[in-house]
C-alpha cells in the first residue's frame, strides 16, 4: 500500500479532520477513509475531463482555411483558446 505526506494549511487540515470524523464517526481510521474517497474523486474527475477533451492527429490541417477571415494574430489566437480550455476543465472538474 502506498503512502503520501501532502503539507496543507492548518485550518484546511482542521476543517478535513472535522469532516472526516463526523462523516465516518470518531475513529482512527475515518481520516484515512476521507482522504482515499476525495483522492479518488479528484483522480476521476481529472480523467474524465481528459478523456472528453478531443485532440486531433494534425491540429493545423483540422483547422486549415477555417481561420481565414479572423482578423487577430496565431498568439492571440493561442492564448484564447488557452483560456476556454482552462475554463472548460475548470467547469468539467467542478461537476
Amino acid at each position: 500500500m502506498g503512502s503520501l505526506k501532502i503539507y496543507i494549511s492548518d485550518e484546511l487540515e482542521k476543517r478535513f479532520k472535522e469532516s472526516a470524523k463526523r462523516t465516518y464517526g470518531y475513529k482512527e481510521e475515518s481520516i484515512g477513509m476521507a482522504a482515499k474517497n476525495a483522492l479518488e474523486e479528484w483522480t476521476y474527475k481529472v480523467r474524465k475531463a481528459k478523456m472528453t477533451a478531443e485532440v486531433p492527429e494534425d491540429p493545423v490541417e483540422a483547422i486549415w482555411g477555417m481561420l481565414s477571415e479572423v482578423k487577430k494574430e496565431g498568439v492571440e489566437l493561442q492564448h484564447e483558446a488557452g483560456k476556454i480550455r482552462a475554463k472548460k476543465l475548470e467547469h468539467e472538474l467542478s461537476d
